[in-house]
């Protein structure tokens, strides 16, 4: 029985290609408000007896959750044979702990509410911090898959004589990974983190690599302070302006234009919809949905 790939709002080009990739057949789901703000549903596409999965990146997920839910609901309702979630960027990854007396562990309450909905998760490069893995706090079946490959291979083909540059400490897993495919040289810098929004990058001598074309990579772009700069750092030792590679282009509160005259190309997957995006998820996606993966 062939997949019936249903995109929330705003994901139809990426679940058109992972319906292409693993010979699926892309239906639509319809929403829209009543004058009382609540969400109307509609499903077209006939999930009865099929899997079904519902493509819905959780960049700034709020607005659209109760929605994504509803969907899925009656994807089951109406027979379908599994509900799936493909969410290339996974939200509430950042409150893993009660950092202070009375707050929500939202990433454990998001956990719970998606697990009630879905039969298995699919997500990229979700962005741990103290959960060891998504199965320590999902009960649902999950794939979590990594797009390194993906960004090297990227790097290979569009850049010459590429310098992998880690931005900082968490990005050097990353980085070596990263370069070791390639083939190329790599370096992390140091970051210090003054504030939220503020931070000190330190750049350690890079004049034997002049001759090199830095390309900062990391898995999130969102306020962009890292990224802006360990550019900066860059430029100030006399190396060719940077390339930047990212997972997830969630670049809020204007970050992007701030970035972009800092680097020759701001590159990233199409796990969020955004300008940047030149390196496809669904190929990845597709072989992952066609496998029995659990992380």
């Amino acid at each position: 029985m062939r997949r019936l790939i249903l995109p929330m709002p705003g994901n139809g080009p990426l679940a058109a290609a992972l319906a292409q990739a693993c010979d699926g057949d892309t239906g639509r789901v319809e929403t829209r408000r009543f004058p009382d703000d609540e969400s109307y549903v509609r499903l077209h596409g006939d999930p009865a007896g099929r899997p079904v999965d519902l493509v819905c990146t959780l960049a700034r997920p709020d607005p659209g959750f109760l929605a994504l839910v509803f969907a899925a609901d009656t994807a089951r309702e109406l027979g379908a044979s599994e509900v799936n979630l493909v969410a290339p960027y996974l939200a509430y990854m950042r409150q893993d702990i009660r950092f202070h007396p009375g707050e929500c562990i939202s990433s454990r309450s998001f956990a719970r509410l998606l697990s009630s909905s879905f039969d298995r998760l699919l997500t990229v490069d979700p962005h741990l911090h103290r959960h060891p893995a998504r199965s320590a706090i999902y009960t649902m079946s999950t794939a979590t898959l990594q797009a390194a490959p993906l960004l090297a291979d990227w790097i290979a083909a569009h850049v010459q004589a590429p310098l992998v540059v880690g931005p900082d400490a968490e990005s050097a897993q990353w980085a070596g990974a990263i370069a070791a495919r390639i083939g190329a040289p790599y370096v992390v810098l140091h970051k210090t983190r003054l504030g939220d929004r503020c931070v000190r990058i330190d750049v350690p001598d890079l004049s034997s690599w002049r001759d090199r074309t830095p390309v900062l990579v990391d898995d999130i772009a969102s306020s962009g302070r890292t990224l802006a700069e360990a550019a900066r750092g860059l430029a100030a030792q006399g190396l060719p302006r940077p390339e930047c590679v990212v997972v997830h282009a969630l670049f809020a509160d204007g970050a992007f234009e701030e970035l972009s005259p800092l680097f020759a190309r701001i590159s990233s997957t199409d796990s969020v919809p955004h300008p940047s995006n030149r390196i496809a998820l669904a190929p990845l996606l597709a072989d992952a949905l066609l496998r029995d993966l659990r992380d």
